[in-house]
């Protein structure tokens, strides 16, 4: 594998020091607005929906590499980033809300990997829903899908972030006992289809390959065991050696608690993971602070909540591997070097 300037430079510039990439998510769209409005009772308009973001960007990017944010409503946050703090923009349709059959993922319609370059991405993040156990048609539209993100991304030399959240087919409950048992299947296939060179992709953004509610002796367990603690630890394992791409780990709404917990037990695996993209379980509880409070209120929620959250992540990622030690690199000048020849 090897990566060109471009792609090298802004894995770079959403990394830490270490190589490690310790992101903050904040492109949720849809179901923040939802969140927002049934935690105010009101209807939330686009200058809120910015406010709220231009807030968590302003305090948490001091604590993170770098943050994810939507060019619909992220854009006026991503100039108030801190100084140093690299920029992912999301190129997908928000998707949470999607339940259509197959779940078939969309871009948006006006925007491309130039123009997301071009209002000062430093990657470009695209989230589909994915499942091995999909019709085959169905995730041959997908994989076509991906490939043509990948070359556009190439076209333009950017990072290509893909994140993959798995599904049920047939309608079950994602958050149950019997989908849990099938989640070490779905994540560690997928993460061995969409390292295919073909698809493009430089970053693997992927859940946790277990349902840290189900693993018995779990500091979160809910009472329900779909798995040990040796079988979740194995899971950890099984999923990281299908990869072949630098991956992170994506909090999927969890608590700030059970998602740490999370990450401690990815290290204990002895697995190589290249960092976090971590959303709600780092801003989630501040949502009716600002929806009941105002922006002033949420401030000092970040200011203290919120960063305690972002650094109870940090914390873990002192276990993470650097991204380029997936490329057998010591350095991203010694990829630089190989990219252009020297």
């Amino acid at each position: 594998m090897q990566l060109t300037p471009g792609k090298v430079k802004g894995l770079q510039a959403v990394s830490n020091d270490r190589g490690v990439i310790a992101a903050a998510a904040m492109d949720q769209r849809g179901s923040l607005k939802k969140a927002l409005a049934a935690a105010g009772e009101r209807d939330v308009n686009a200058s809120e929906m910015e406010e709220f973001k231009t807030a968590v960007t302003e305090v948490l990017t001091k604590h993170a590499s770098a943050i994810l944010l939507d060019p619909e409503y992220g854009l006026p946050a991503s100039r108030q980033r801190a100084p140093g703090a690299g920029l992912l923009l999301a190129y997908e349709e928000s998707g949470y809300d999607n339940t259509q059959p197959g779940r078939l993922p969309d871009l948006l319609p006006h925007e491309s990997v130039q123009r997301l370059v071009e209002q000062g991405a430093d990657a470009v993040k695209v989230l589909i829903y994915y499942t091995p156990f999909e019709d085959s048609a169905i995730n041959d539209i997908k994989h076509a899908f991906v490939e043509r993100i990948g070359s556009e991304c190439q076209a333009n030399d950017v990072p290509f972030f893909l994140e993959f959240v798995g599904y049920d087919p047939e309608g079950g409950d994602e958050k149950g006992a019997q989908y849990a048992r099938r989640k070490p299947d779905i994540v560690t296939q997928s993460m061995a289809e969409f390292s295919k060179e073909k698809y493009g992709v430089d970053v693997l953004k992927v859940e946790i390959p277990v349902n840290m509610k189900f693993v018995e002796g779990a500091e979160c367990f809910a009472g329900t065991a779909a798995y040990n603690k040796d079988q979740a630890l194995q899971y950890f394992r099984q999923a990281a050696d299908a990869a072949a791409k630098p991956f992170i780990y994506l909090s999927a709404g969890v608590s700030n608690p059970e998602y740490t917990e999370s990450l401690r037990m990815a290290a204990e695996s002895g697995v190589r993971w290249a960092g976090v993209l971590a959303g709600r379980a780092t801003w989630k509880d501040g949502i009716p602070v600002y929806a009941k409070q105002g922006v002033e209120a949420f401030h000092q929620w970040l200011e203290t909540q919120g960063v305690q959250n972002i650094n109870a992540i940090n914390e873990c990622l002192k276990a993470a591997s650097p991204w380029y030690s997936f490329y057998n690199a010591d350095s991203p000048d010694a990829l630089l070097g190989q990219a252009v020849g020297v």
